[in-house]
């Protein structure tokens, strides 16, 4: 039976530019996936990987290069990426966000906080970057770019595993997007959530204030005004 509790908020995180930065091993990844499938001299040359999912980057960038791309031939391409990422990720590679690992902790110690997170990355994928900083156990689910090819897809699909999990009925402004990009703010107001937006990734303040965020941030080293944002 789902119980509703108002007053408990479910707080979803976007990881990439939001929670922390794993340098270039990402793209590094991600050109030698395509090399190992067959697509060589990928260029990433002006292309936008802000606050797209996985799948998304794939399609989009092959078929940049002319090649229509099918469900197997991205799925190839995740699965060689993954991989890849796996052996480039490891202690060092990994740098947490200013102030991402005060807020994690004060929000966790909290009992009125869900955490969980949103982001366009395979799950697999996001899990070996969020080991070596040591935010995995703070987030037990999720939704993942490997759920769906949709950023726009995520929050709902993020919202019912919620429910799933705990029990509890998530809604409204009690349900709350942290990220950096653009897509993060708009997939949250999509579904009438909240959205709390970070200029700690790649997309300047001035843009992600255009897009009407609840809260907008330039880090999360004011953990307290950042809580208070969040649960406010």
């Amino acid at each position: 039976m789902i119980v509703s509790m108002p007053q408990t908020s479910l707080v979803l995180f976007d990881i990439d530019g939001t929670l922390l930065s794993a340098g270039r091993a990402s793209r590094e990844a991600l050109q030698e996936a395509f090399e190992r499938t067959g697509v060589p001299d990928m260029t990433f040359d002006g292309y936008d990987f802000s606050g797209k999912t996985d799948p998304q980057i794939v399609r989009e960038l092959l078929a940049g290069r002319g090649a229509p791309p099918d469900d197997a031939g991205v799925g190839r391409v995740i699965d060689a990426y993954l991989e890849s990422l796996e052996t480039r990720i490891g202690p060092g590679s990994v740098v947490a966000k200013r102030g991402a690992a005060e807020l994690l902790g004060a929000l966790a110690e909290r009992t009125d906080v869900t955490l969980a997170l949103l982001t366009g990355n395979h799950e697999r994928g996001a899990r070996a970057k969020l080991g070596p900083v040591g935010f995995n156990p703070y987030f037990p689910f999720g939704a993942f770019g490997s759920d769906h090819a949709d950023r726009y897809e995520l929050p709902a699909i993020a919202i019912a595993r919620a429910r799933r999990v705990t029990g509890r009925d998530f809604h409204g402004k009690r349900v709350v997007v942290v990220g950096d990009s653009i897509h993060d703010v708009a997939c949250g107001r999509a579904v009438g959530v909240k959205s709390v937006a970070v200029a700690s990734g790649l997309t300047p303040t001035e843009r992600l204030a255009r897009e009407n965020p609840d809260h907008l941030f330039p880090d999360f080293s004011d953990v307290p005004a950042v809580t208070e944002a969040i649960l406010g």
